[in-house]
């Protein structure tokens, strides 16, 4: 049974989940949660999108102002993980929608999740844009103890103009940068995501370079990048903000994404800049929690 409410400038339908964990295929994690559908950041630029099609919903009007939360997911997942079936297997969380979306405040779905994924001692690893990660700093650390886990935030450029154009709800990026210190300091492994790299906006190398800087200097352990994809929803959405704030850009993008993915040449130009922005910056960890094995699991390379 659903339930509409109107929260500020947002209608959010509480949905109950008939299941949490979504297998996935061909990526390097097998299991998947998204605590919501739809996602108030509406980043021009989001693949996401695409999914509130499958409900015939508009990926592009109703993207960031109407939105599902799952409000009885963790109840749903202690069931799923206490199954005989579950092999207790990777998470990654929010593969498909930003879990702490400013709707997460009111919510506390993403919470509840880490709260039975510790319970049931399932690692996981969340990615976000959000520094509202950090009210959950005390499930992360027992998460880690527990089982592992590990955070990634989003950062693509640190030009704060432009990413107020380019994620126009998000926080700045020196708060993002902020939240990668305070999860390091509480010894969560957390690292950025350079994510997704805009040809001729964020791809110039000084500005790569910087970030990565950065994220180093926040005390990030781990970064990885990608290039721009546009599936048919993202790329009518992206393409309308190209027209309206960077109109010259139009042309060279039609010339780029005749298909979904940019081109292998454009791909591995802009991997060559960023394997030189990187260069003599150490992404090193600070001492992180250390799982502890489970009761009677023999841990590799044990005397």
């Amino acid at each position: 049974m659903e339930q509409r409410r109107r929260i500020g400038r947002i209608e959010c339908v509480e949905i109950e989940a008939k299941s949490v964990l979504n297998r996935v295929q061909g990526m390097p994690f097998g299991w998947s949660i998204n605590p919501y559908r739809g996602c108030f950041h509406q980043c021009v630029f989001c693949y996401a999108r695409r999914t509130h099609t499958f409900f015939e919903r508009s990926g592009l009007g109703d993207w960031g102002s109407l939105l599902y939360a799952k409000v009885n997911a963790g109840a749903v997942l202690r069931r799923e993980l206490a199954s005989a079936r579950w092999r207790g297997e990777h998470v990654a969380i929010g593969t498909a929608t930003d879990p702490y979306q400013p709707i997460e405040g009111r919510y506390r779905i993403t919470r509840a999740v880490l709260t039975e994924l510790t319970r049931a001692s399932t690692d996981a690893h969340l990615i976000t844009r959000s520094p509202l990660v950090v009210r959950d700093i005390d499930v992360l650390q027992e998460l880690s103890r527990a089982a592992g886990a590990s955070v990634c935030i989003s950062l693509p450029t640190l030009d704060e103009a432009l990413a107020r154009k380019i994620e126009p709800t998000v926080a700045p990026p020196r708060q993002r940068l902020r939240a990668v210190r305070m999860l390091a300091d509480a010894g969560i492994r957390v690292g950025v995501a350079v994510a997704p790299i805009l040809p001729h906006l964020t791809d110039d190398e000084g500005a790569l370079r910087e970030v990565f800087k950065a994220a180093a200097d926040a005390g990030a352990s781990m970064a990885w990048h990608s290039v721009l994809n546009l599936n048919e929803v993202a790329r009518e959405s992206y393409f309308g903000f190209l027209r309206a704030e960077f109109p010259s850009l139009v042309n060279p993008h039609q010339t780029y994404y005749r298909r979904k993915y940019a081109p292998t040449a454009l791909v591995d130009d802009i991997t060559a800049r960023v394997k030189r922005a990187r260069r003599g910056i150490a992404l090193r960890p600070r001492e992180t929690i250390v799982a502890q094995p489970r009761r009677g699991q023999l841990k590799l390379f044990d005397p």
